[in-house]
């Protein structure tokens, strides 16, 4: 890849490093240089995608690449010494909410995302990999193709990437490593960060050793996870109750298990219980989005997870879609509703079957209970705690 693409990002990462060197190779000033360079040239306009897939297959002259495994894939095209440049393809499109280990700046080159902010606050460590504390939502924007975010490593960047559009690239102008701004802590909302780069190996198998038990249906399986929580430290313990909630709870055992790992730790605990909760419904949501490819309920799948309150919902779906907001959600959930001969349902929010409506009445009456809460209107009781109890809780004023 002698010409074309590899010209545009050697000239890019050329103009990077000149300006780094002419301030002493700042790491505090990287950010700045990275974003400048890719808001002056965009490679939103200046990169042929076509042309520069066909030369990394075709051509075998390629800068280093790395085996990270981050992107889907990651193609580095410019490599030195002390920065490189990555393209990163996306097509599940969910990252997990996360602070870097480098610095620098991402371009949106094809596609959209949903960017959210946030700040870990209260932080405590429990190890070094481990840590506990108040993640708050700090700000929700929409990027579009074209637009450029700086990075800052460490915890006064922490963010996710929902991408819209499958697949969705950016571009990365980033350093290798930061050197004191690890770990590269991943957040479980609300109180949890992990270090996800650090392997406990006996902890792996025995997740493992328990996930082919709770498959065979061995008998033994909860009264082993209810000893082990019983005895293990909390991080470990954190981690085999993080794994084995599902089947607990569908044996009917958590409540106990839960119980003993209170016992151990006490008021450290407390904070526990809400973030598995959190990590039980963002799973559900990402695996509805996963099935689903159309960019718009994408997008709304997308608010869903990311976007607390009704009003920050609209207003991002407002810098979208012209009308009526709330109308559009109602097309959105008239789109995602399943209906059998057991009911309906919009993701997880199922019509009460104590509510004695006949199965093929249910979808109008969800949607209708749905355009009442959205109106700020009373609804039947256990439609409301339906709708606050499921994916849609954002919606519910």
């Amino acid at each position: 890849m002698v010409a074309g693409m590899n010209a545009f990002f050697r000239e890019l990462g050329q103009t990077v490093l000149a300006r780094w060197k002419a301030e002493n190779f700042s790491l505090a000033d990287f950010p700045a240089i990275a974003a400048g360079a890719l808001e002056e040239n965009p490679p939103a306009e200046n990169v042929d995608l076509a042309a520069l897939v066909r030369d990394f297959l075709l051509e075998d002259e390629q800068p280093f690449q790395t085996s990270s495994g981050f992107g889907q894939p990651e193609l580095v095209v410019y490599d030195d010494p002390r920065f490189y440049i990555q393209l990163l393809f996306w097509l599940d499109g969910t990252t997990q909410i996360h602070q870097h280990e480098f610095s620098g700046a991402f371009h949106v080159l094809t596609g959209s995302s949903l960017h959210t902010e946030f700040t870990f606050e209260n932080a405590r460590a429990v190890t070094a990999h481990f840590r506990m504390g108040d993640l708050r939502l700090k700000e929700t924007q929409l990027l579009e193709t074209g637009s450029t975010v700086p990075i800052v490593s460490g915890g006064a960047c922490i963010h996710s990437l929902f991408h819209l559009e499958m697949p969705s690239l950016t571009v990365v102008v980033r350093t290798h490593s930061d050197p004191g701004t690890g770990p590269q802590f991943t957040y479980l909302p609300p109180h949890v960060a992990v270090d996800p780069f650090y392997t406990d190996a006996l902890t792996t198998r025995r997740t493992q050793l328990l996930d082919v038990l709770e498959r065979t249906d061995d008998p033994a399986y909860s009264e082993l996870v209810l000893a082990m929580v019983a005895e293990l430290d909390f991080e470990r313990g954190f981690f085999i109750l993080q794994n084995c909630l599902g089947p607990l709870r569908n044996l009917g055992a958590w409540e106990e298990v839960w119980e003993a790992f209170v016992a151990k730790h006490g008021e450290l605990a407390a904070p526990i219980a809400p973030t598995l909760d959190e990590i039980v419904w963002r799973d559900t949501l990402v695996g509805f989005r996963g099935a689903v490819e159309d960019a718009e309920l994408r997008f709304f799948l997308a608010l869903l997870l990311n976007v607390p309150t009704r009003d920050a919902l609209f207003g991002l779906i407002s810098e979208r879609f012209t009308g009526d907001p709330a109308e559009t959600v109602l097309r959105w959930a008239g789109e995602l509703m399943e209906v059998s001969d057991l009911g309906a349902w919009i993701l997880d929010a199922e019509f009460p079957a104590e509510l004695g409506v006949d199965a093929e009445e249910q979808a109008d009456a969800l949607l209708e209970a749905l355009r009442g809460l959205l109106a700020g209107e009373k609804v039947e009781p256990a439609l409301r705690e339906t709708f606050a109890g499921s994916s849609l809780r954002a919606l519910i004023g």
